[in-house]
């Protein structure tokens, strides 16, 4: 494989780093849109994205943090937290220019997909209602999907997820732990209901006894025996979808 940073157009056509990882060859590959959690663009981010690669996908993971400066990935992170997180509709801009740049490659077979992490996650099952190009999607454990009580909707972000599911244009996969605080089981199951009410193809897979961010093999929250066996249920989803060409 190949992996560097790139520089891409996103929102408003403003250049925005990516990272960007893809096998060696010409293709043809399916694409993915990696969309990093709520800590930013480190370390394990960017191992997501190579294991995409080492599958077979070329994975584009745009770095939606860099307009709060630089600075320790981690610390970038807490400032967008603390700003209230940056404007749902700037994050789809650049996420739609991630798309749209995977869908120029000339080693693409025609099909995208998605999946993001945490926030990642929120921002997956929005633009899954909102973008165009996406033939499927993951979220993993996306926080704020549902939102409980209104007050928390600001101007940033006005709406929540959720509310947008009959606008749904891809089939959703969700991996969820049992434990989670944020989204909880009930979350998960408003969710659900959502998407059978209005006849999405989805199928969710949750895991008993463990919570938040179960992939990420650095932190303590890291189930190694889930996350295999989730990481193999994501592959497959991705198989199904993504894997058989059809024209840009």
């Amino acid at each position: 494989m190949i992996a560097e940073t790139i520089g891409i157009r996103g929102h408003r056509n403003e250049t925005i780093p990516a990272y960007y990882a893809r096998p060696l060859g010409a293709g043809p590959f399916p694409g993915m849109l990696v969309i990093h959690h709520g800590l930013g663009l480190d370390e394990w981010s960017t191992e997501v994205a190579r294991k995409f690669a080492e599958h077979g996908y070329a994975a584009i993971e745009p770095n939606l943090d860099h307009r709060a400066g630089e600075g320790d990935v981690e610390d970038v992170a807490a400032r967008v937290r603390a700003m209230g997180w940056f404007p749902d509709d700037q994050v789809m801009g650049d996420l739609a220019s991630a798309i749209a740049f995977l869908r120029d490659q000339p080693l693409l077979n025609g099909r995208v997909g998605v999946i993001g992490f945490c926030s990642g996650g929120r921002y997956t099952y929005m633009a899954a209602c909102r973008l165009e190009g996406l033939d499927a999607a993951v979220d993993c454990w996306g926080g704020s999907v549902v939102v409980d009580d209104p007050a928390q909707l600001t101007s940033a972000r006005p709406v929540a997820p959720v509310d947008l599911t009959k606008d749904m244009r891809c089939p959703l996969l969700g991996i969820f732990g049992n434990e989670d605080p944020n989204p909880t089981p009930a979350h998960v199951d408003r969710t659900e209901a959502e998407l059978k009410k209005h006849g999405k193809p989805y199928e969710f897979h949750r895991y008993d006894g463990i919570g938040h961010g179960f992939f990420a093999v650095a932190r303590p929250s890291y189930r190694p025996v889930q996350a295999m066996e989730a990481w193999a249920t994501v592959f497959e989803f991705l198989g199904k979808h993504l894997t058989a060409a059809k024209s840009k």
